[in-house]
């Protein structure tokens, strides 16, 4: 990835973490609190936006730094908030627990996505 393709998925999904949080509070807070899942949805806010803005973070680096370590970082946090904030979307909206069982692959995509920038970071500076 390029550090604007990753400064402009980090600038979606910035707006997509406010805008789903916002629509959870307000849109679909008895849905969440009924199937009492809304520290779930909220969990997934918070991780969807705390690596939006390590993604940002990773795309201002990249302006000026080239390692294929910081590529993977970067598709390993998409792929973490894609896996792991979707399912938890996903569980506290259709309360399906099951859901909860791959969780854990989007969590271990954000382990390996700091890991990558790290490693990164080591090699490039």
């Amino acid at each position: 990835m390029t550090a604007k393709q990753v400064l402009i998925s980090a600038g979606v999904l910035g707006a997509l973490s406010v805008g789903i949080g916002a629509f959870g509070a307000h849109g679909l807070e008895s849905t969440l609190t009924q199937n009492g899942r809304l520290d779930t949805f909220e969990t997934a806010v918070k991780y969807q936006f705390y690596h939006t803005l390590a993604l940002f973070l990773l795309g201002i680096l990249m302006l000026n730094y080239q390692h294929h370590f910081f590529n993977y970082a970067a598709f390993a946090f998409l792929g973490g908030i894609i896996v792991f904030s979707g399912s938890l979307y996903t569980l506290s909206l259709t309360n399906i627990s099951v859901l909860g069982a791959i969780t854990p692959i989007g969590g271990l995509g954000f382990i390996l996505g700091w890991m990558f920038f790290v490693l990164g970071l080591v090699r490039s500076l």
